[in-house]
């Protein structure tokens, strides 16, 4: 992908839109592979949304330090899913820069994927562009890797330590926007694959 990205929120932009996502997951303690995917959507939410403001201050933060942040929506299924059981699920976060560039800072969510509580997690980015989240539950850590080989094309890297050590890739293809309900719904022609992991921990629903 030419051109740089300037800062993380600028990173989340280019993230919008309706996205299927294709994961292999190294479960170690099972000395497994498991694939599975994903449909997300991400939504930007301006700086001034009142329910940034709301995540901010549940955890006690300035809101005038939030910059932006989105809302993601993801359903989807693993290859060792039982029958009926399937991964749906909505989060929204905030983006709180600690230096004056933007491309560090603090990632605040209403809740978390391994825990429902409200979760923060530290972003950063690498001098080639790449974003790298950081969070970290009671039980385990979460640190993983984005970056974007084309417009409509992401990857992400993740390694999760802890009670559950597993390790992931991902390819991500941008597909059709939204339907006009405003929810991600299945493209046409787009055949239907299997979704996302049973604790899914990306703060985009990655």
């Amino acid at each position: 992908m030419s051109g740089s990205i300037d800062d993380a929120l600028s990173f989340f932009r280019l993230s919008c839109g309706l996205w299927r996502s294709r994961r292999s997951s190294h479960h170690l303690l099972h000395r497994r592979a498991e694939a599975g995917g994903s449909t997300i959507e991400v939504v930007e939410l301006e700086r001034d949304d009142p329910r940034l403001a709301a995540i901010a201050a549940l955890h006690g933060q300035d809101p005038g330090g939030v910059v932006g942040g989105c809302r993601v929506r993801w359903s989807g299924s693993m290859a060792w899913d039982r029958a009926g059981e399937n991964h749906e699920g909505e989060s929204l976060f905030a983006l709180v820069p600690t230096d004056p560039a933007g491309r560090e800072g603090l990632l605040l969510r209403d809740r978390g994927y391994a825990e429902t509580a409200p979760v923060a997690g530290r972003f950063r980015m690498e001098s080639d562009d790449s974003l790298v989240l950081t969070t970290s539950y009671e039980t385990m850590t979460s640190i993983e890797r984005f970056s974007f080989a084309g417009p409509d094309l992401r990857l992400r890297t993740s390694a999760v330590e802890g009670l559950s050590n597993t390790a992931s890739f991902c390819v991500e293809v941008r597909l059709a926007q939204p339907d006009g309900n405003g929810t991600a719904g299945q493209p046409p022609g787009v055949p239907e694959t299997p979704a996302e992991a049973k604790e899914p921990l990306s703060p985009l629903g990655w």
